[in-house]
């Protein structure tokens, strides 16, 4: 009924000029653009991306791209901040074994996505090469430790930490073995051996206090 009434009122309706150009942002095309981009990206790492190949992917034209990014560095930092690349704020479990193990469990999540565990050490490659990487490179990584740090802090407010702990390290530790054993030996652990990588953690984390 809906459509039949829109041709209906047509012939009383002013002509309205389509959108067109920079107008034109579906979302559903910028979803498909993110996707093939970093399906391109994952297969031939990022110095080898055409974005030709990702238009022809997505189902675009190559100008869909240029409407929306002026480079492949800028369509790379758009892209991450839209992966669901950082992990969803902690909630509070009650305790710091409860909170680091929920942590290592959602980063799990993100690490055993095929795309994201063949582009993140693609990222890291970039970024020892470009200063524009590097930057996008350090966003990504300031915005898990942001996250991460909610834990150090609840952990204090209980006594379970010391006030005068190393943040910065202990930032550091709280993803690195289990980055390490799914990015880098491609390795994915059982839930139960997230746990003992959990009490693990926490007991390096209660060992370290600010050196005075």
């Amino acid at each position: 009924m809906g459509g039949i009434a829109l041709e209906r009122n047509r012939s009383v309706e002013k002509p309205r000029r389509k959108p067109s150009g920079a107008a034109v942002k579906s979302v559903e095309l910028t979803a498909a653009l993110y996707r093939a981009f970093f399906e391109e990206w994952a297969e031939r790492g990022f110095a080898a991306i055409s974005l030709e190949r990702v238009a022809v992917k997505a189902g675009a034209g190559k100008a869909a791209i240029y409407r929306r990014f002026s480079s492949r560095q800028e369509f790379a930092a758009a892209a991450v901040s839209e992966l669901g690349l950082i992990i969803a704020m902690p909630e509070n479990r009650g305790s710091l074994e409860a909170d680091v193990l929920a942590f290592l469990i959602r980063l799990r999540v993100v690490l055993r996505h095929s795309l994201i565990r063949r582009i993140l050490p693609d990222l890291h490659a970039e970024a020892a090469r470009s200063v524009e990487m590097r930057v996008l490179n350090s966003k990504v990584a300031e915005a898990r430790r942001a996250q991460a740090q909610v834990i150090i802090e609840r952990a204090i407010e209980r006594g379970e930490l010391d006030p005068d702990v190393d943040k910065e390290l202990a930032l550091d530790l709280l993803p690195a073995p289990l980055y390490w054993r799914m990015v880098v030996l491609g390795i994915t652990p059982t839930r139960s051996q997230l746990a003992a990588e959990a009490v693990a953690t926490i007991a390096a984390l209660q060992a370290l206090a600010r050196p005075s």
